[in-house]
C-alpha cells in the first residue's frame, strides 16, 4: 500500500490542531473535503486515527503512532523535492544554519576559497528548528547546540562553552559574582526545562510538582523582553548573553551548571563531498563564540 503524502499533510494539520476547522482553515481547503481524505486515509490504514465528539477532536494511539512518522516522512520528501529542485536549476549551493552566539564566518570563508563556483549561504536558526532545517532540506548543515534528537543525523562535537543565568536587573541575586542552581529553583524557567536538567530536576524535587505552563517564546529576544519584565528567568549561553547585552538584564554566572555543547550535525544519509569537507574544516577551526 503507498501512502499519499498529501493525505499525510493533511492528516498533520488535523493533528497538531485538533481541531478539523482550523486544520481546514490553515490548509486553505474546505472542512468537508478535509473530512473525507482523513476519512480515505483511516480507510487506506485501516486504523481510526481521531475520535471526534462534540466538544474535542483526539488522536488514538494509532493516530499518536502515525504523528510520530508522518513529521519525518514529510520532512524528507521536501528535502527531496528541494533538492531535486536545485539540480534541474543546475545551482550549486550550500547552505549552513548557525544558532544565536556562533560565529561561522571563518569556516564558511575557507569553503568559499576552496569552491568558488559554489556560493555558500547561512541560516540562522533557533532552538526549535535547529534539527528541522536538515531534515525539510534548508540547510546542508547546521551547527547546533546540543541537546537535540539526532535520530537519523551524523553529530560531531566542536567545543564547549559556559552557561550563564538571566535574571532582571533588580533581581534579588543581582551583583553576586556566582550562584548555585539551587538559588534559582523556585524561579520560573522561561524556556524547555529539559534543556536545563539541572533545573529541573532541582525545581520538581523542591516542588513536588510540574513547572508552570511555558509562553511560547521563538527567539532570544522574546526570552530577555519576559526577563526583563520580570516574568522568569532564563539559561542560556555567554557568547548569546554577552551578543545581546542589555542594561535591564542581568547575566549570573551559576557554579554547577555543565557548559553547553555546540556541535555540527547533518543527515547521516546524505553522501555529499561538500558536506564532508565543511566537517573536515570545521574542524581545523579554532572556533569562538561571537
Amino acid at each position: 500500500m503507498d501512502v499519499d503524502l498529501r493525505k499525510l499533510r493533511y492528516f498533520v494539520a488535523v493533528a497538531e490542531e485538533l481541531h478539523f476547522g482550523r486544520a481546514a482553515d490553515r490548509l486553505h481547503i474546505a472542512q468537508p473535503v478535509l473530512s473525507r481524505q482523513i476519512r480515505a486515509l483511516e480507510d487506506e490504514l485501516r486504523a481510526q486515527l481521531f475520535v471526534r465528539t462534540k466538544r474535542a477532536t483526539e488522536l488514538t494511539p494509532a493516530g499518536r503512532q502515525l504523528l510520530d512518522d508522518a513529521r519525518p516522512l514529510l520532512a524528507a520528501a521536501e528535502a527531496a523535492r528541494r533538492r531535486v529542485a536545485q539540480a534541474a536549476r543546475g545551482a550549486k549551493t550550500f547552505t549552513v544554519g548557525f544558532m544565536p552566539g556562533l560565529t561561522v564566518t571563518p569556516v564558511v570563508r575557507m569553503l568559499s576559497a576552496a569552491h568558488p563556483e559554489v556560493a555558500v549561504e547561512v541560516i540562522r536558526t533557533t532552538w526549535d528548528d535547529q534539527v528541522d532545517v536538515l531534515h525539510d532540506g534548508r540547510v546542508d548543515v547546521s551547527i547546533v547546540r546540543l541537546p537535540i534528537d539526532q535520530a537519523g543525523l551524523t553529530v560531531r562535537p566542536l567545543f564547549e562553552e559556559p552557561r550563564v543565568a538571566m535574571v532582571p536587573a533588580d533581581h534579588r541575586l543581582a551583583g553576586k559574582p556566582a550562584i548555585d542552581i539551587s538559588d534559582l529553583a523556585d524561579e520560573h524557567l522561561l524556556q524547555d526545562p529539559d534543556a536545563v536538567p539541572e533545573w529541573r530536576d532541582i525545581a520538581l524535587e523542591l516542588r513536588a510538582g510540574r513547572p508552570k505552563p511555558l509562553p511560547a517564546l521563538h527567539s532570544v529576544e522574546e526570552k530577555l523582553e519576559h526577563v526583563a519584565a520580570g516574568n522568569g528567568i532564563s539559561i542560556i549561553p555567554l557568547s548569546v548573553a554577552e551578543f545581546y547585552h542589555r542594561p535591564d538584564v542581568t547575566c549570573m554566572p551559576v557554579n554547577d551548571l555543565a557548559p553547553n555543547k555546540v556541535a555540527l550535525a547533518w543527515i547521516a544519509s546524505r553522501r555529499s563531498r561538500l558536506i564532508r569537507e565543511f566537517a573536515d574544516l570545521a574542524g581545523t577551526v579554532a572556533w569562538t563564540a561571537v
